[in-house]
């Protein structure tokens, strides 16, 4: 009767050392067989395979000579696996599009304008001031016309601290926009604030839209009427929560807009990095560093940064799409607000991307957060470098203790590259880019199938798996399914204990590197029909 395990990771009931370690192994070669909150076995999925009956009544030697390609991608994709190769849009160059910025004092409802126009509830909403304060950019499109749409934080008169930051944003994305839409309240009217707004947009020279937001109905028209005094034209009077006039207003975009935009399209083209890390950690400092620019908002205020905020950046000759993103908490579920719906933003942001820069406080002690951080990056499969941010913050007694916290708490992670660097003064920012190379060339590698069976028979018969209810199960055929991350298939006589496939993926990373990227080992037990 085959072994069955009893949940989809192998948990810590179904393993026993002594049983686990034959005869010629050692205690190293199957160490780590604890099934942590985010440990190894989170990157192994065990497959099903029984409604395929392709091996039954077969010989425990039938697979061992299939060594060809075509073959096994074809069985592969006959029981369910991806195949194809990599993604074309992500070597596509970025395309030039309009650009239309959305400006205006806060809580005049540009984020939610953003949503209507582009047709999901994208950008970060709540019912106060000052949530939205980098410039995030979404691509729209009307009457099949394809523009850029650029969200940006409220414009205030006198700013200080944080809010000069978001003003100067949104100063710029006046001058970087081909069309403006500045947005009012019709409820409140025209402000001192917004005839102070009106003084910057004409410097800027730019064609301006004025819209008259919040009219929810037609008793509302005359106050979008009093705004023909700020001398910006016809008032366009829109409810961006009801969608009343916003086809209206569209139209008037569009037909406002160039030939030729000026903003960059960033959706395939270079390779995506996602900055991730806890709160304050220095995420928006280090893309700050990498483009040169005050591109986003930084303040030592944790929770700075809302929406995912996207930047091409070009380092060494090469383009690289860098992804600055919220601070994942440490208790999200808990979170509320502005703050839940940041967090979303932040995964969506991984998924998006190829790899993740995960940021890590040098001066600092390892936190539970940090490792919960690097689970969700390996769970998500994308390649993983580690930055260890504020490096010229310690001296050399914390680095020797930094050096035993991360053999005690991140040894899951061993294989991601390390880079110590200081987002605050640029030190080794230079050294970023080989290690994102790097992970992302181990992410597509692929291993010939004939390579790889002839290191698993090696593996196999110096160091068998151990009997289990006086059965040894047996590794038939292997093969590679896929990269991005690396997945590969066993066919096995039995299930392979916890214990021994990570030892196996240990052996692959000794034998052909993956280093930064995730391995995933997928079974497919044979099933014999019972007669």
């Amino acid at each position: 009767m085959t072994e069955r395990p009893s949940d989809s990771h192998g948990g810590p009931e179904d393993l026993d050392d002594e049983v686990l370690i034959s005869s010629g192994d050692t205690e190293a070669d199957f160490a780590s067989d604890d099934d942590s909150a985010w440990a190894g076995d989170s990157l192994i999925e065990i497959v099903d395979f029984s409604e395929f009956d392709e091996f039954d009544g077969e010989d425990d030697d039938a697979l061992t000579g299939w060594d060809d390609e075509a073959e096994a991608a074809a069985r592969l994709r006959q029981w369910g696996f991806e195949t194809g190769d990599v993604d074309a849009t992500l070597t596509e160059e970025p395309e030039w599009l309009p650009l239309v910025a959305i400006v205006g004092r806060p809580n005049v409802g540009k984020s939610t304008l953003v949503n209507r126009i582009i047709g999901r509830r994208e950008a970060v909403v709540e019912d106060i001031p000052g949530v939205t304060r980098d410039r995030v950019t979404y691509q729209a499109e009307w009457a099949g016309r394809r523009f850029l749409l650029m969200d940006t934080g409220g414009w205030e008169r006198d700013p200080q601290g944080m809010a000069a930051q978001i003003t100067a944003q949104a100063e710029r994305a006046m001058h970087e926009a081909d069309v403006i839409a500045f947005v009012l309240d019709a409820t409140v009217g025209a402000t001192d604030a917004d005839e102070d707004v009106v003084k910057v947009l004409r410097r800027a020279k730019k064609p301006v839209i004025l819209v008259a937001n919040k009219v929810d109905d037609s008793r509302t028209d005359a106050d979008a009427a009093m705004l023909w005094s700020l001398g910006l034209g016809e008032p366009y009077a829109v409810s961006s929560l009801h969608g009343r006039g916003s086809g209206d207003l569209l139209d008037v975009i569009v037909a406002a807009l160039p030939d030729e935009g000026s903003g960059r399209n960033t959706e395939g083209g270079p390779r995506r990095v996602a900055l991730l890390g806890k709160p304050n950690v220095g995420k928006s400092s280090m893309l700050n560093k990498l483009a040169g620019e005050s591109r986003v908002v930084v303040d030592s205020v944790a929770g700075t940064t809302v929406d995912p905020v996207d930047e091409l950046i070009e380092i060494a000759g090469t383009q690289w799409r860098f992804v600055d993103t919220a601070g994942i908490r440490k208790r999200v579920n808990e979170a509320s607000g502005h703050e839940y719906y940041a967090s979303l933003r932040t995964k969506s942001a991984l998924e998006k991307a190829e790899v993740a820069v995960v940021l890590l406080e040098a001066q600092e002690p390892l936190t539970e957060q940090d490792t919960r951080i690097l689970s969700l990056v390996t769970d998500a499969g994308r390649a993983l470098v580690l930055a260890f941010n504020k490096w010229d913050l310690i001296d050399e007694e914390r680095q020797r203790y930094l050096e035993r916290e991360i053999e005690r708490d991140l040894h899951q992670v061993s294989w991601a590259p390390r880079v110590n660097v200081s987002a605050r003064t640029g030190r080794h920012m230079e050294k970023l880019v080989p290690a994102l190379n790097l992970a992302l060339k181990n992410w597509d590698r692929r291993i010939p199938t004939s390579k790889l069976n002839a290191f698993i028979a090696e593996l196999v018969a110096a160091h068998p798996h151990p009997l289990r209810g006086g059965r040894q199960p047996r590794i038939l055929f292997a093969t590679q399914a896929g990269t991005r991350p690396p997945t590969f298939v066993l066919f096995t006589t039995g299930f392979l204990e916890a214990g021994y496939r990570r030892f196996i993926e240990r052996r692959l990373r000794e034998e052909f590197g993956f280093e930064g990227t995730p391995v995933r080992i997928n079974l497919r037990v044979r099933q014999k029909r019972s007669r």
